[in-house]
């Protein structure tokens, strides 16, 4: 609880800044336009390491609604051992209600080896409010419910059972916002809190955020930082799983 405590006002703190990734753009026209980014590192010698990490995220917007979609992934070794293994994508679609709400449906799934997680399924939906909407500026405030059903590489001890998967109700909140910082300089940043319903007081909390700086129309340098929480992540597990990434981005508009 410390640790999420401690990092989640850095988060925002970045956020704040600017932290936040390329994006692509949104016009009402019914086109899909969409962002994929790149990141690799390769080390040889008296140490053999590689990492490799990638994003995407596309969107279609008409006048009654937008459909986006997003993929995260990580991977690292370290002389032939694998050290990082994880993913996340899923998508989300809303429809406007008026000019400052919308309602949303979504799913997401999530997979993590080190965290014992073989594959995290969420379907949710709710209601959104558009607290500012510019040019430069959006910021988005979510709130809804849903249903998580989790599946693990090994059976573990969770509210009273060794169980090799968990089903739970879940509620969803979420802000999120959007920044033309420069001309040459966007960004964007998330936090999604999801209290388990069935066992109050326990929760997961993602934050994400990532910078982009452009080098010409369709390409971007990123700086990317994720965070993870989770109440009860399991005997021997921690709290807090951090990723940072660096890469190019590339826009398809």
């Amino acid at each position: 609880m410390k640790s999420f405590r401690a990092a989640l006002p850095m988060a925002l703190a970045l956020g704040a800044a600017g932290l936040a990734q390329a994006q692509p753009t949104v016009k009402p026209d019914g086109q899909f336009r969409a962002v994929f980014g790149l990141g690799a590192s390769l080390a040889s010698g008296n140490t053999e390491a590689n990492n490799l990490s990638f994003t995407f995220d596309g969107v279609r917007a008409t006048a009654t609604g937008k459909t986006t979609l997003y993929a995260r992934g990580n991977y690292a070794s370290t002389d032939g051992e694998t050290t990082a293994e994880q993913w996340r994508l899923g998508g989300r679609h809303d429809h406007v209600l008026s000019a400052a709400t919308f309602t949303f449906g979504g799913l997401d799934l999530e997979q993590n080896k080190f965290t014992n997680l073989r594959l995290r399924g969420q379907l949710n939906g709710g209601l959104g409010w558009h607290v500012v909407r510019s040019q430069q500026t959006t910021f988005n405030v979510l709130a809804g419910a849903g249903y998580t059903s989790d599946s693990y590489y090994e059976a573990m001890l969770i509210d009273g059972a060794v169980r090799s998967s968990y089903d739970y109700a879940n509620l969803l909140l979420r802000e999120e916002s959007t920044h033309q910082l420069t001309e040459s300089t966007s960004a964007q940043q998330r936090l999604t809190v999801t209290p388990n319903v069935s066992q109050w007081g326990e929760y997961r909390a993602n934050w994400d955020g990532s910078l982009a700086v452009a080098i010409n129309k369709t390409m971007n340098l990123t700086v990317g930082l994720s965070l993870a929480y989770n109440s009860e992540p399991g005997p021997g597990r921690q709290t807090t799983d951090t990723l940072f990434t660096t890469g190019i981005s590339v826009k398809f508009d």
